[in-house]
This record gives C-alpha cells, sequence and structure tokens, in this order.
C-alpha cells in the first residue's frame, strides 16, 4: 500500500503535497493504468487532511488526463498511449507464449461476430502489424522545454537499452516535427503523457508512455538520516528536482535542509559540495557531481556521500516497450 505523508504546518500546502505525492506515484507505476486510487475517506484517514482537499486533488488530476471518474465505482488511473491495445499479434510463439493462441482465437472470433470475414481480418491483423514495424523504426522521445533534461534522461537510457536511433523532441516542436515524418513511435514520461497524446493522436501516431524509477531505495534512504542533515538533489530534470522538494518535505518537514541542483549549474553544485552530507543524483549527473568535488576539495572536510541512482526509467518499463516496438 502506497504511503502518504503530509506536513500540515509546512509552507508547501497540503494539495500541492498529495497532488505531487500522486502523480510520483502514478508515474513510477506504483499505482498501475486501471487500478483504484484510495477512497478520499481512506487518504482523509491517512493524511488527515479533508475530504473536500483531496477531491480537489482528484479533480485537478482528472483535468491533467491522468485519472478516470467512474460514477459509483471511484477513481482510476487511466490507461495511456498503446497500452489497452491487445499484444498477441506480438507473440507468435506458442512455446514461450502458451496463451497467445487463446488471444488470437478470441480477436478473430470478435472480428467475426462483426461480419467480418476471415479475410477482411487477416488484412486487418497484418495491417496493424506493419504499422507497428514502421513505428519502431523511429522513436521519438518528447519532454517540454522546461523539463527537457527528463527528455534527455530518457533518451540516454532508452538508446542503451534499445540499441537503436532515438531522436529528442521538444513538445512544443513535436507538431512540426510529426508533420514531417512518415511514421514513428512517440516515447514520454507518464507525466507528460496527456499533451503528448494531443498533439499525436490527431496525427495517427502512436504514443507509448515509460514509468519512472520509483527511487524506493533513495526514499528508505531520507527517512532514516539524522535531523539537520543537509541533502543535496542532482539531476537534468527540473521536475525531478522539484518532486523531490515536495516530496522530502511531506517526508521530513523542516527536519531536512535540501538543496536542489541542475547538473549544468556550476555554482550551485559548488555550495551543495560545500554544504551536503549526502548528494542524490541520477547517472548523467554523476560525473559534475565529481568534478564539483574536485574543484572544491581545498574547502572541504570531509567530501559528501554520493548516492546515483541506477536509472531514471522503470526497469519493468523498459521490457515492456521493446515488446511494444517489436525488439524482443
Amino acid at each position: 500500500m502506497v504511503e502518504f505523508h503530509i506536513q500540515p504546518d509546512g509552507e508547501i500546502p497540503a494539495s500541492t503535497q498529495l497532488y505531487t505525492q500522486i502523480r510520483f506515484a502514478i508515474a513510477s507505476r506504483q499505482f498501475p493504468p486501471g487500478q483504484r486510487l484510495p477512497s478520499t475517506r481512506a487518504l482523509a484517514m491517512q493524511t488527515g487532511l479533508h475530504r473536500n482537499t483531496i477531491s480537489k486533488v482528484y479533480r485537478m488530476l482528472e483535468d491533467d488526463g491522468i485519472v478516470d471518474a467512474k460514477a459509483g465505482a471511484g477513481i482510476f488511473v487511466k490507461s495511456q498511449g498503446d497500452e489497452g491495445h491487445t499484444k498477441g499479434n506480438q507473440s507468435p510463439v506458442l512455446a514461450k507464449h502458451p496463451q497467445a493462441y487463446k488471444l488470437v482465437q478470441k480477436s478473430l472470433d470478435e472480428l467475426l461476430n462483426q461480419g467480418c470475414s476471415l479475410s477482411q481480418a487477416r488484412e486487418l491483423f497484418l495491417a496493424e502489424i506493419d504499422w507497428r514495424l514502421r513505428c519502431s523504426a523511429r522513436v521519438l522521445v518528447t519532454a517540454p522545454g522546461y523539463d527537457i533534461g527528463a527528455g534527455e534522461l530518457m533518451v540516454r537510457e532508452l538508446q542503451q537499452a534499445l540499441q537503436i536511433p532515438v531522436q529528442l523532441v521538444p513538445m512544443e516542436e513535436l507538431a512540426s516535427v510529426l508533420d514531417q515524418a512518415r511514421g514513428g513511435t512517440v516515447v514520454t514520461s507518464r507525466y507528460f503523457i496527456g499533451e503528448a497524446e494531443a498533439i499525436a493522436s490527431p496525427k495517427s501516431v502512436r504514443v507509448i508512455p515509460v514509468d519512472i524509477y520509483d527511487y524506493g531505495k533513495e526514499l528508505k534512504l531520507m527517512k532514516g538520516l539524522p535531523k539537520d542533515t543537509c541533502i543535496g538533489f542532482v539531476s537534468l530534470s527540473s521536475g525531478i528536482l522539484r518532486a523531490a522538494e515536495v516530496i522530502i518535505h511531506s517526508l521530513r518537514g523542516e527536519e531536512l535542509l535540501i538543496m536542489t541542483a541542475k547538473a549544468d549549474d556550476a555554482y550551485k553544485l559548488g555550495a551543495m559540495v560545500r554544504s551536503a552530507q549526502v548528494i542524490i543524483c541520477d547517472q548523467a549527473s554523476l560525473p559534475s557531481v565529481k568534478a564539483a568535488i574536485q574543484l572544491s576539495r581545498d574547502h572541504i572536510i570531509r567530501p559528501p556521500k554520493i548516492e546515483c541512482c541506477e536509472n531514471y526509467i522503470g526497469e519493468k518499463s523498459i521490457s515492456l516497450l521493446k515488446r511494444e516496438l517489436g525488439l524482443e
């Protein structure tokens, strides 16, 4: 069960704290697509917030296109991109995927019941397969300009994992790039899926969301740090830095001193390595952190401990993306 922590007397509004934590839980797949979110009553008991405040947060998430409110049933994480599509036609090897044959049979039966002939059903299957293969030939990663660093993190990890070229496109330029493209697949974080789908769907380009790493190890570290510890966060992604500030504030209140810096901000990095006892960073930012420590070595009595996150994208999400692209 996902636990939420609220600091009622903190500088950050309680609704912002809860909104940020729920968005992070969805983006890191702690709440997977289709899962029902806790009721307002359950969250009120857990957090101490008024149910009206929780309802406001849920409305914000619904407005963002992240959740669906189903009358009488509750609030559910919305399936995005290509998540709701049948995957059976990508798994033809029955020895490896024993349920594939049943899925194909079921799909064919449904098509036949709708009046399709076997020839028409074959044409539909082949068209879908051909389209997905064309999409796999070009992978575009997108993120808004204000957090283009998140896109850079995704590109670095996807190129290494997929072993195919991956192009980074700012969200503001995505429409014009897709107008010139003959096909492709758009990949983005679940944080930005609503914006990406609004641009790509009218152009018949599929969008696949990836889940971010849940930072469970790092959050466990946060809970155990002594009071008044100064902790630094370094990332290419300004969005991750903002989320870290809110989540740690919700978790520990004013007990920890939090410093954040983009990897290319030499001034803030210098101040951080001279003050922080612990620095958490992503793989892409690690060289910048080490360089800042080296430059400040004459002013540091004890260098900060570095905790480097292994990845930005969740491991399971990479595997699912490979299957979507026909690379497995």
